[in-house]
């Protein structure tokens, strides 16, 4: 028998390809392995999904700096567990544009709020849809991690303390932001059910988050307070800037186009 992943010959009842690492599957795919499957990788008590979610707010240096040092076995991998934050955050988007349209019923009266005229805002109405909100609530997510993790680069490179290299900080900033989304998603699930509206939800959880990027910096770098205010601080300006900056590039170049057009 050959491995079906690397074609390497497999010994009678081997397990494990000794090449590639893949398991040999000797039997056809039945619904109780699946069942067993999603139990043991995302419902078991004692999984590594739920170890890495309490342990990022537990022990945030021991998930990340543990990744980054080559400790890779007792947590979720960093691609994928931000890979599981997307899911549900989609598995949110998509509950919200099919039972709870209304949860975003908060942006029409914002436009209220801010005396759009008739014209204004029969010509942007397609900015206060749902879908508006939603649709690239994903790309959005990946779009902000790199930038997180250049304020972060970039403030420690400028303090001299250069521990970790920019990939390193783009773990930090993936860990960061997929244990955001999944607060996010799975709170803004709960109170849609309630009639909250979401705009509301992501206001709110904005401070907190905040709060929480920087207990992130203070215990992996083992900084003072006002140190570690500091730094944040510096984050969160070269953060805004840079995504400013690219916001400002973008909107350039779709002028360019339109005036091409």
């Amino acid at each position: 028998m050959k491995c079906k992943n690397c074609q390497s010959e497999l010994r009678v009842a081997q397990k494990y390809c000794g090449e590639c690492g893949a398991k040999v599957i000797y039997n056809r795919l039945q619904p109780k392995a699946l069942v067993q499957q999603v139990n043991a990788q995302y419902l078991s008590i004692d999984n590594r999904l739920l170890l890495t979610f309490v342990n990022l707010f537990r022990q945030p240096e021991d998930v990340i700096l543990g990744y980054i040092n080559g400790t890779r076995k007792k947590y979720i991998d960093v691609l994928q567990y931000f890979t599981v934050a997307l899911t549900l955050a989609g598995i949110q988007v998509f509950l919200m544009n099919t039972f709870f349209k209304d949860s975003l019923g908060f942006s029409t009266d914002l436009a209220n709020e801010w005396s759009l005229t008739a014209a204004d805002f029969k010509n942007n109405q397609n900015l206060f849809t749902p879908d508006y909100y939603t649709k690239y609530q994903g790309l959005f997510y990946i779009i902000t991690v790199p930038f997180y993790a250049l304020g972060t680069w970039l403030t420690y490179y400028i303090i001299n303390e250069r521990h970790y290299n920019f990939t390193e900080h783009m773990v930090i900033s993936l860990y960061y932001s997929a244990q955001t989304i999944i607060i996010t998603a799975l709170t803004g699930i709960i109170l849609m059910l309630f009639g909250v509206d979401y705009i509301i939800v992501t206001s709110c959880l904005s401070i907190p988050f905040y709060v929480y990027l920087f207990y992130i910096l203070k215990r992996l770098f083992k900084s003072t307070f006002w140190e570690t205010f500091a730094r944040f601080m510096l984050v969160m300006t070269l953060f805004t800037i840079s995504l400013l900056a690219l916001v400002m590039v973008v909107a350039l170049a779709v002028a360019v186009i339109k005036l091409m057009a």
